[in-house]
């Protein structure tokens, strides 16, 4: 695979994301000459784009809201993809696969920063990213997943995806509004403008605090765990290790973790200097 490819990430909004800042990074580092994009895909939109790919495209990662209708447009699907009922990356071959990174890169996420026990755990939100986290907190040692959703409609698939971990986890469902986090890991994936004081106070047990977004940075929880000097594992640190992992599958090569993640944070320092 000498010859040029190209890679990218789809999702609506996309603008944001700061997939092709790692994986350009990662392609630099080993003098590939390929390119990674940010392609804005809206919900339905997704077979038509995959249809009029040529054979220089690679690879691609999903964000929302793509996760679960990529699961339907390819050849193979991953056992992990199949398990969290959601995939983020999709890699052509003879066949084309989807998998999920997502939930292997949040085990190496938490454990690089947190090394402590992981009995029970908090995830408020209840989407495609909790799902994984929650699957991950799980291969980590969780036996009780408690999800604090809007309302208990929105937590049934995420809720479902969890339970069928090989563990068999207790997965409780409760309020976002009302119900305080306990175990000894939270995992964050609501927005930042949803983490009033009132949740705030409400997430002071847990050990260590996984905040899913990488910007804003700080989030209000983030800020929260970090003075008070508990382990906080971020967003930034989740999506080097998914992107680390497909970067392997798109590129056949090891990826350089260091590179990537200078890469990232460097982006992210300059979007809060500007």
């Amino acid at each position: 695979m000498a010859s040029a490819m190209r890679c990218a990430v789809l999702g609506d909004p996309v603008a944001h994301s700061l997939s092709p800042t790692l994986h350009n990074a990662g392609y630099a580092a080993l003098g590939l000459d390929w390119s990674y994009d940010a392609v804005r895909v809206p919900a339905g939109g997704l077979a038509a784009f995959l249809a009029g790919l040529d054979e220089t495209w690679r690879g691609l990662s999903l964000t929302m809201p793509l996760k679960r209708e990529v699961l339907d447009l390819a050849d193979e699907v991953t056992d992990r993809a199949r398990l969290a009922g959601a995939a983020n990356t999709w890699v052509r071959g003879e066949r084309t696969l989807v998998d999920n990174t997502d939930l292997p890169g949040a085990v190496a996420a938490v454990r690089e920063r947190y090394d402590g026990p992981v009995h029970s755990a908090t995830i408020l939100g209840a989407g495609a990213t909790a799902a994984s986290t929650g699957l991950a907190l799980c291969e980590l040692g969780a036996t009780r997943v408690t999800l604090l959703a809007r309302s208990p409609e929105r937590a049934a698939e995420t809720a479902a995806a969890i339970r069928r971990h090989p563990a068999e986890p207790e997965v409780v469902v409760g309020s976002l509004a009302d119900d305080v986090a306990s175990g000894e890991v939270l995992v964050s994936t609501v927005p930042a403008d949803a983490q009033t004081p009132d949740l705030l106070a409400r997430c002071t047990g847990p050990d260590a605090v996984f905040e899913a977004l990488y910007e804003p940075w700080p989030t209000p929880l983030a800020a929260l765990a970090r003075d008070s000097g508990r382990a906080l594992v971020g967003g930034l640190d989740l999506l080097v290790h998914q992107a680390v992992l497909q970067f392997e599958m798109f590129t056949g090569r090891p990826a350089p973790l260091a590179q990537m993640r200078a890469a990232g944070e460097q982006a992210l320092a300059a979007r809060a200097g500007a």
